[in-house]
């Protein structure tokens, strides 16, 4: 393998625009194909090779199947990342790599698979995770936000009314009455919370480990349940989340809030809420990155003679010096006076870029008429080649 690291997407052969099926299909054949106890009689070279491969297929999923990490991909590379995969797979051993995203793997293959043999402690895909017992997990909530310019640049934090499932405060999540704790084994999977199921398929003759159907995975069921809950230790309610958005976010933007979604069953670990990002339009501003576009229309005088406007910021109003002469095209840039970079992802503000624009007359009194016919017998009014060069030079870059 080389060095340098391959494109996620190039790594799953999948298109940048693939839906999240087509990602977990393309891994899911990946993971097959280089599993160590796929690579049979290969040389130990061959075997490596399929192990790295095998490393760089999963770094690349656990990116690209999370859509705030794809996100985050898309638009910085591997530099807005560094923190959730960063390029450690090749470091891990495969134990580790299952001990972390077990339930990738789980999630593909059905709830736990070996292939026969192991691997440095590997073993299937079930390894010593079919002795736990399951551990709930609360749905995932989404949200949107429309956020102005002006709340992007500083950043702001929102509340919102949630309906979701909350803990149970008569069982207090446990799902039996008065959270008396009442239960019994499961005497479907003997309290392991799991079932063992042999299938023939065209690897051979596999072994699925599945969730027990009676009691989710738990090795136990509930003698006496919760009146309030129905044993599931959750209810429908409201709760007020914060969110707190960070400034420079953009338009399409994915956050999450972790633990703030809907609470799991029997105590489990809460779900997320991811907040998706709308940013109204500005009266004043286009958004270009953390650039700002500002449209100056001159008033004929002020581009000839030169002088003092005001301009609109994120900040209030500022002066701006117009050079006598000043023609319609001509860009100023004022820096530090845009947006600042998402938490974590660059620093510094971005610029406002100030389009200059010079406004013509459409009527005339009298005496103004006379004033510019007169100026016409000046070869001052006249634009010579070199204007008239620039001028056609910002035009055409306007299409390039």
């Amino acid at each position: 393998m080389a060095d340098q690291k391959r494109d996620y997407y190039e790594v799953l052969g999948v298109a940048k625009n693939a839906t999240e099926q087509e990602i977990k299909s393309a891994y899911k054949k990946m993971a097959i194909k280089y599993h160590p106890d796929r690579q049979g009689d290969k040389s130990e070279a061959e075997k490596k090779e399929a192990e790295a491969k095998f490393k760089e297929a999963a770094e690349a999923y656990d990116v690209l199947h999370d859509p705030q990490k794809r996100q985050r991909y898309d638009q910085f590379g591997f530099a807005g990342v560094s923190g959730a995969a960063g390029g450690g797979y090749q470091n891990m051993s495969m134990d580790d790599i299952f001990s972390q995203f077990g339930d990738i793997f789980s999630d593909l293959f059905g709830g736990g698979a070996s292939f026969g043999g192991g691997f440095g402690g590997f073993g299937g895909f079930g390894g010593t995770r079919g002795q736990r017992k399951a551990q709930h997990r609360g749905g995932d909530l989404r949200l949107k936000v429309r956020l102005t310019l002006k709340e992007c640049a500083t950043g702001v934090t929102k509340k919102f009314k949630v309906r979701k499932k909350v803990t149970c405060n008569h069982c207090h999540g446990s799902g039996t009455e008065n959270g008396s704790g009442d239960t019994q084994t499961c005497s479907t999977c003997n309290g392991s919370g799991y079932v063992l199921r042999s299938q023939r398929s065209v690897f051979g003759m596999m072994q699925t480990q599945s969730v027990c159907p009676d009691c989710q995975g738990e090795g136990t069921i509930i003698k006496n349940r919760c009146h309030l809950c129905g044993g599931s230790g959750v209810v429908t309610g409201d709760e007020v989340v914060e969110v707190k958005i960070p400034a420079g976010v953009q338009d399409g933007m994915v956050l999450t809030v972790p633990a703030k979604g809907d609470a799991a069953i029997h105590n489990g670990v809460p779900g997320d809420i991811q907040v998706f990002i709308e940013v109204e339009q500005d009266k004043d501003f286009i958004r270009q990155g953390n650039d700002l576009i500002y449209h100056l229309l001159l008033d004929l005088p002020t581009a000839v003679l030169g002088g003092n406007v005001e301009i609109p910021t994120l900040d209030g109003k500022v002066k701006l010096k117009i050079d006598s002469g000043t023609q319609p095209g001509k860009v100023l840039r004022l820096r530090g006076k845009g947006l600042p970079a998402v938490q974590g992802y660059g620093y510094g503000n971005g610029d406002l870029i100030v389009n200059i624009s010079i406004y013509i007359p459409e009527t005339l009194s009298r005496d103004e008429r006379k004033a510019f016919e007169k100026m016409k017998e000046s070869d001052n009014v006249v634009p010579n080649q070199s204007v008239k060069s620039k001028i056609f030079n910002r035009f055409k870059q306007m299409f390039e």
